[in-house]
């Protein structure tokens, strides 16, 4: 391997994707999966023993979503780049995870040659995102102040409003995010309160409604 080869981690609970986005990374030569990840967990070890050029990750993930599987990895190493690739529409996703560190977005069914120029720009230190996404962000300074409710929280009320979306309890957020049950109560109630709900019912119905969640 060419100390310029860039180094690979293929995260999805998928094995079909991963195979997938293999074949067609095994056809350049610049490019090498070095590693693969089902889970956030098994992403976050695979990080913590090797140290990749690239992570290609997915949002939905089993014990740890890609939202703090995220987290984590800036934390075990703060440069190391990571390419979102999902089913979630840019408008749902792109603007908070670019916020919360990740270096790019892209929805899984590009077309290989732009997920491969995506890799590649990745690498080489700077941020991709598809036409949509950059569409996205140019309406959004045009427009300051004018985006979707969950947009003008901030990165870790996100990851609260996700998690009481899909029913977590405040303990079980707490254990997750290594937070106190008393500072994920102060999250929710600021989470409640800039988005004008009452309930982890409302946030749920939100959350599905902007299809947040599935």
């Amino acid at each position: 391997m060419s100390p310029t080869t860039i180094k690979i981690l293929i995260a999805d609970d998928h094995a079909i994707v991963r195979t997938g986005f293999k074949q067609f990374i095994a056809d350049e030569s610049d490019m090498e999966v070095l590693g693969e990840a089902a889970s956030g967990d098994e992403v976050i070890r695979a990080v913590r023993e090797t140290a990749f050029d690239v992570v290609l990750l997915d949002i939905a993930m089993p014990d740890k979503n890609g939202i703090d599987t995220l987290r984590v990895i800036k934390q075990l190493r703060p440069a190391q780049r990571v390419l979102f690739l999902s089913t979630y529409p840019e408008a749902q996703y792109a603007v908070n995870l670019l916020r919360a560190g990740a270096n790019g977005y892209l929805m899984k069914d590009a077309a290989p040659d732009e997920i491969i120029r995506a890799i590649r720009t990745v690498a080489r230190g700077h941020r991709y995102v598809s036409e949509g996404t950059a569409d996205l962000l140019a309406q959004k300074l045009d427009q300051p102040g004018d985006e979707p409710i969950h947009e003008q929280l901030s990165e870790r009320e996100f990851q609260v409003f996700c998690k009481l979306a899909q029913g977590r309890t405040p303990t079980e957020i707490a254990e997750e995010l290594h937070l106190s049950v008393k500072t994920v109560s102060t999250y929710r109630a600021r989470v409640l309160e800039k988005m004008h709900l009452k309930t982890n019912a409302d946030l749920t119905l939100y959350a599905l409604k902007n299809g947040l969640i599935s």
